[in-house]
Protein backbone atom coordinates (compact mmCIF):
# COMPACT_ATOMS: atom_id res chain seq x y z
CA UNK A 1 0.00 0.00 0.00
CA UNK A 2 1.48 3.41 -1.12
CA UNK A 3 1.14 6.03 1.42
CA UNK A 4 -0.85 8.72 0.49
CA UNK A 5 0.93 12.53 1.08
CA UNK A 6 0.01 13.66 4.53
CA UNK A 7 -1.70 9.95 5.12
CA UNK A 8 -1.34 8.89 9.12
CA UNK A 9 -1.03 4.90 8.46
CA UNK A 10 -2.14 2.67 11.72
CA UNK A 11 -1.71 -0.85 12.54
CA UNK A 12 -5.16 -1.83 14.81
CA UNK A 13 -5.86 -4.87 16.52
CA UNK A 14 -9.71 -5.38 17.93
CA UNK A 15 -10.24 -7.20 21.52
CA UNK A 16 -13.53 -8.44 22.32
CA UNK A 17 -15.34 -8.93 25.72
CA UNK A 18 -13.46 -12.30 25.98
CA UNK A 19 -10.22 -10.96 24.79
CA UNK A 20 -10.82 -12.79 21.57
CA UNK A 21 -9.26 -11.27 18.30
CA UNK A 22 -12.12 -9.52 16.27
CA UNK A 23 -10.79 -9.69 12.45
CA UNK A 24 -14.11 -9.28 10.20
CA UNK A 25 -15.21 -5.35 10.95
CA UNK A 26 -15.72 -3.43 8.28
CA UNK A 27 -14.66 -0.13 7.36
CA UNK A 28 -17.29 1.98 8.87
CA UNK A 29 -17.47 0.08 12.51
CA UNK A 30 -14.35 2.08 12.86
CA UNK A 31 -13.57 5.81 13.72
CA UNK A 32 -10.60 7.37 14.38
CA UNK A 33 -9.78 10.31 16.49
CA UNK A 34 -6.79 12.54 16.61
CA UNK A 35 -6.94 14.94 19.67
CA UNK A 36 -10.27 14.04 20.35
CA UNK A 37 -11.46 15.55 16.77
CA UNK A 38 -13.12 12.69 13.99
CA UNK A 39 -10.99 12.25 11.54
CA UNK A 40 -11.75 10.92 7.83
CA UNK A 41 -10.84 7.69 7.31
CA UNK A 42 -8.95 7.68 3.97
CA UNK A 43 -7.70 4.20 3.34
CA UNK A 44 -8.83 0.61 4.87
CA UNK A 45 -7.35 -2.69 4.58
CA UNK A 46 -7.62 -6.02 6.84
CA UNK A 47 -5.72 -8.54 4.73
CA UNK A 48 -2.08 -9.67 6.29
CA UNK A 49 0.40 -7.33 5.04
CA UNK A 50 4.37 -7.99 5.82
CA UNK A 51 5.93 -6.22 8.23
CA UNK A 52 9.69 -4.72 9.32
CA UNK A 53 10.44 -6.34 11.78
CA UNK A 54 13.70 -5.79 14.73
CA UNK A 55 14.27 -9.14 17.26
CA UNK A 56 15.91 -7.60 20.13
CA UNK A 57 17.25 -10.09 22.35
CA UNK A 58 18.53 -9.18 26.01
CA UNK A 59 22.46 -10.86 25.78
CA UNK A 60 23.28 -9.39 29.45
CA UNK A 61 24.84 -12.12 32.09
CA UNK A 62 21.59 -13.18 33.58
CA UNK A 63 20.28 -14.48 30.35
CA UNK A 64 22.86 -17.10 29.87
CA UNK A 65 20.43 -19.89 30.82
CA UNK A 66 17.61 -18.55 28.85
CA UNK A 67 19.04 -17.57 25.49
CA UNK A 68 18.60 -21.11 23.96
CA UNK A 69 15.07 -21.16 24.40
CA UNK A 70 14.66 -17.50 23.79
CA UNK A 71 16.38 -17.39 20.14
CA UNK A 72 14.39 -20.70 19.45
CA UNK A 73 11.53 -18.53 20.03
CA UNK A 74 11.86 -15.77 18.34
CA UNK A 75 12.81 -18.27 15.14
CA UNK A 76 9.57 -19.55 15.61
CA UNK A 77 8.03 -16.25 15.68
CA UNK A 78 9.64 -15.64 12.26
CA UNK A 79 8.63 -19.13 10.62
CA UNK A 80 4.11 -18.27 11.73
CA UNK A 81 4.61 -14.98 10.20
CA UNK A 82 4.24 -13.67 6.69
CA UNK A 83 6.62 -14.68 4.55
CA UNK A 84 7.23 -11.66 2.97
CA UNK A 85 8.68 -10.05 6.26
CA UNK A 86 12.11 -8.48 6.37
CA UNK A 87 13.88 -9.42 9.94
CA UNK A 88 16.68 -7.56 11.39
CA UNK A 89 18.55 -8.96 14.49
CA UNK A 90 20.01 -6.62 17.71
CA UNK A 91 21.79 -8.42 20.46
CA UNK A 92 22.55 -5.94 23.25
CA UNK A 93 23.87 -5.89 26.82
CA UNK A 94 25.76 -2.45 27.81
CA UNK A 95 25.04 -1.81 23.56
CA UNK A 96 22.69 -2.99 21.27
CA UNK A 97 24.75 -4.87 18.09
CA UNK A 98 23.02 -5.00 14.85
CA UNK A 99 24.07 -8.93 13.96
CA UNK A 100 21.83 -9.19 10.79
CA UNK A 101 20.21 -6.11 8.60
CA UNK A 102 16.48 -6.90 7.31
CA UNK A 103 16.46 -10.63 5.71
CA UNK A 104 14.11 -13.27 5.37
CA UNK A 105 16.41 -15.43 5.75
CA UNK A 106 16.03 -18.31 8.10
CA UNK A 107 19.40 -19.16 8.46
CA UNK A 108 21.13 -16.19 8.13
CA UNK A 109 18.70 -14.89 11.22
CA UNK A 110 19.91 -18.21 13.29
CA UNK A 111 23.17 -16.90 13.04
CA UNK A 112 23.27 -13.53 14.21
CA UNK A 113 21.25 -14.56 17.50
CA UNK A 114 23.64 -16.80 18.01
CA UNK A 115 26.54 -14.99 17.41
CA UNK A 116 26.48 -13.40 21.09
CA UNK A 117 28.55 -13.99 24.53
CA UNK A 118 26.22 -13.38 27.11
CA UNK A 119 27.44 -10.60 30.02
CA UNK A 120 27.69 -7.21 31.60
CA UNK A 121 24.56 -4.93 32.27
CA UNK A 122 21.47 -4.63 30.25
CA UNK A 123 21.01 -1.36 27.73
CA UNK A 124 17.41 -1.63 26.78
CA UNK A 125 16.01 2.04 25.95
CA UNK A 126 19.10 2.19 24.10
CA UNK A 127 18.50 -1.09 22.22
CA UNK A 128 14.73 0.21 21.37
CA UNK A 129 15.69 3.45 20.55
CA UNK A 130 17.89 2.66 17.99
CA UNK A 131 16.24 0.14 16.86
CA UNK A 132 13.11 2.25 16.18
CA UNK A 133 15.61 4.69 14.10
CA UNK A 134 16.75 2.22 11.81
CA UNK A 135 13.36 0.45 11.37
CA UNK A 136 11.48 4.12 10.47
CA UNK A 137 15.08 4.94 8.27
CA UNK A 138 15.86 2.09 6.93
CA UNK A 139 13.26 -0.70 6.38
CA UNK A 140 11.49 -1.58 3.46
CA UNK A 141 7.22 -2.09 4.73
CA UNK A 142 5.48 0.51 5.84
CA UNK A 143 3.82 -1.51 9.01
CA UNK A 144 7.28 -2.18 11.79
CA UNK A 145 7.00 -4.18 14.74
CA UNK A 146 9.94 -4.44 17.29
CA UNK A 147 9.93 -7.78 18.89
CA UNK A 148 12.09 -7.56 22.68
CA UNK A 149 12.83 -10.16 25.08
CA UNK A 150 14.52 -9.40 28.60
CA UNK A 151 14.79 -10.71 31.62
CA UNK A 152 15.92 -7.28 33.69
CA UNK A 153 15.73 -3.78 34.98
CA UNK A 154 17.94 -0.98 32.22
CA UNK A 155 20.81 -0.48 34.29
CA UNK A 156 23.22 1.20 31.32
CA UNK A 157 21.77 2.91 28.96
CA UNK A 158 22.63 6.61 28.06
CA UNK A 159 18.93 7.17 26.50
CA UNK A 160 16.41 7.68 29.08
CA UNK A 161 12.77 5.68 28.98
CA UNK A 162 11.49 9.07 27.78
CA UNK A 163 14.41 9.48 24.67
CA UNK A 164 13.16 5.62 23.66
CA UNK A 165 9.16 6.67 23.50
CA UNK A 166 10.31 10.03 21.77
CA UNK A 167 11.44 8.13 18.76
CA UNK A 168 8.48 5.42 19.21
CA UNK A 169 6.36 8.75 18.53
CA UNK A 170 7.73 9.38 15.17
CA UNK A 171 5.46 9.04 12.16
CA UNK A 172 5.87 5.43 10.53
CA UNK A 173 7.73 3.94 13.95
CA UNK A 174 7.48 0.25 14.85
CA UNK A 175 5.23 -1.20 17.50
CA UNK A 176 6.58 -2.56 20.50
CA UNK A 177 6.19 -6.27 21.71
CA UNK A 178 7.98 -7.05 24.48
CA UNK A 179 8.67 -10.49 26.67
CA UNK A 180 9.72 -10.12 30.50
CA UNK A 181 11.62 -12.12 31.84
CA UNK A 182 11.70 -10.86 35.06
CA UNK A 183 10.35 -14.22 37.65
CA UNK A 184 10.69 -11.28 40.65
CA UNK A 185 8.10 -9.52 41.29
CA UNK A 186 10.13 -6.85 42.99
CA UNK A 187 11.05 -5.58 39.74
CA UNK A 188 8.10 -3.21 39.71
CA UNK A 189 9.99 -0.85 37.31
CA UNK A 190 11.08 -2.89 34.59
CA UNK A 191 7.55 -4.28 34.19
CA UNK A 192 5.87 -0.78 34.13
CA UNK A 193 8.67 0.42 31.29
CA UNK A 194 7.50 -2.75 29.32
CA UNK A 195 4.58 -1.81 29.69
CA UNK A 196 4.82 2.11 28.80
CA UNK A 197 6.90 1.63 25.45
CA UNK A 198 4.27 -1.19 24.30
CA UNK A 199 1.27 0.41 24.83
CA UNK A 200 2.10 3.82 23.97
CA UNK A 201 3.44 2.09 20.42
CA UNK A 202 0.22 0.08 19.49
CA UNK A 203 2.02 -3.11 20.69
CA UNK A 204 1.61 -5.14 23.89
CA UNK A 205 4.21 -6.65 26.95
CA UNK A 206 3.99 -10.43 27.72
CA UNK A 207 5.04 -11.05 31.23
CA UNK A 208 6.27 -14.68 31.36
CA UNK A 209 6.23 -17.11 34.76
CA UNK A 210 8.82 -19.49 33.13
CA UNK A 211 10.85 -20.48 29.96
CA UNK A 212 7.41 -22.52 29.28
CA UNK A 213 5.38 -19.96 27.76
CA UNK A 214 7.73 -18.02 25.88
CA UNK A 215 7.24 -20.02 22.56
CA UNK A 216 3.65 -19.78 23.22
CA UNK A 217 3.61 -16.15 23.58
CA UNK A 218 5.78 -15.45 20.34
CA UNK A 219 2.94 -17.98 18.41
CA UNK A 220 0.37 -15.51 19.91
CA UNK A 221 2.32 -11.88 18.78
CA UNK A 222 2.67 -13.66 15.13
CA UNK A 223 -0.94 -14.13 15.10
CA UNK A 224 -1.54 -10.22 16.29
CA UNK A 225 0.53 -9.44 13.77
CA UNK A 226 -1.31 -10.86 11.02
CA UNK A 227 -4.61 -9.93 12.22
CA UNK A 228 -4.59 -5.89 11.92
CA UNK A 229 -6.26 -3.62 10.81
CA UNK A 230 -4.84 -1.32 8.27
CA UNK A 231 -6.23 2.34 8.44
CA UNK A 232 -5.29 5.23 7.04
CA UNK A 233 -6.56 8.71 7.66
CA UNK A 234 -5.85 12.47 6.69
CA UNK A 235 -5.35 14.68 9.66
CA UNK A 236 -8.07 18.05 9.52
CA UNK A 237 -5.44 20.00 11.35
CA UNK A 238 -2.33 20.89 8.93
CA UNK A 239 1.11 19.28 9.45
CA UNK A 240 2.73 22.46 9.22
CA UNK A 241 1.74 23.34 12.63
CA UNK A 242 3.23 20.29 14.08
CA UNK A 243 3.04 19.47 17.50
CA UNK A 244 1.95 15.50 19.01
CA UNK A 245 -1.03 14.73 18.28
CA UNK A 246 -3.37 11.89 20.35
CA UNK A 247 -4.87 9.04 18.48
CA UNK A 248 -7.68 7.12 19.63
CA UNK A 249 -9.64 4.75 17.80
CA UNK A 250 -13.13 3.15 18.52
CA UNK A 251 -15.05 0.56 16.81
CA UNK A 252 -18.61 -0.18 16.99
CA UNK A 253 -20.30 -3.17 15.20
CA UNK A 254 -23.96 -5.40 16.20
CA UNK A 255 -22.99 -8.10 18.32
CA UNK A 256 -20.46 -6.94 20.01
CA UNK A 257 -20.86 -4.95 23.30
CA UNK A 258 -17.58 -3.57 23.81
CA UNK A 259 -14.49 -3.67 21.45
CA UNK A 260 -11.23 -2.36 22.83
CA UNK A 261 -9.11 -1.36 19.74
CA UNK A 262 -5.10 -1.37 20.39
CA UNK A 263 -2.70 1.07 17.81
CA UNK A 264 -0.18 3.64 18.49
CA UNK A 265 -1.32 6.44 21.09
CA UNK A 266 -0.30 9.07 18.49
CA UNK A 267 2.31 10.82 16.68
CA UNK A 268 4.59 13.84 16.34
CA UNK A 269 4.01 15.72 13.14
CA UNK A 270 6.11 16.75 10.99
CA UNK A 271 6.25 19.33 8.10
CA UNK A 272 7.73 16.43 5.92
CA UNK A 273 6.21 13.53 6.61
CA UNK A 274 8.93 11.72 4.19
CA UNK A 275 11.61 13.05 6.70
CA UNK A 276 14.23 10.48 7.81
CA UNK A 277 15.13 11.07 11.78
CA UNK A 278 18.89 12.26 13.22
CA UNK A 279 20.60 9.34 14.09
CA UNK A 280 20.90 8.25 18.27
CA UNK A 281 24.18 8.80 19.25
CA UNK A 282 23.68 6.93 22.07
CA UNK A 283 22.99 3.89 20.53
Amino acid sequence: MRKRVDEVALHASVIDDNARIVTDLPRTAFTVFEDGRPQPITSFRREDVPVSMGILIDNSGSMREKRARVEQAALNLVRASNPDDEVMVVNFNEEGILDQDFTSDIGKLKLAMARHETRGPTALYDAVDGAAIHLIGSSTHEKKVIFVVTDGEDNASHDTLERALQSLRQEGAPAVYAIGLLGDARQDRSRQALQTLAERSGGIAFFARSLDEVDEISRTVAHDIRTQYSIGYKPTRPRSEGGYRAIRVEAHAPGYRNLNVRTKRGYDAAQDPNRTPASNSGQ
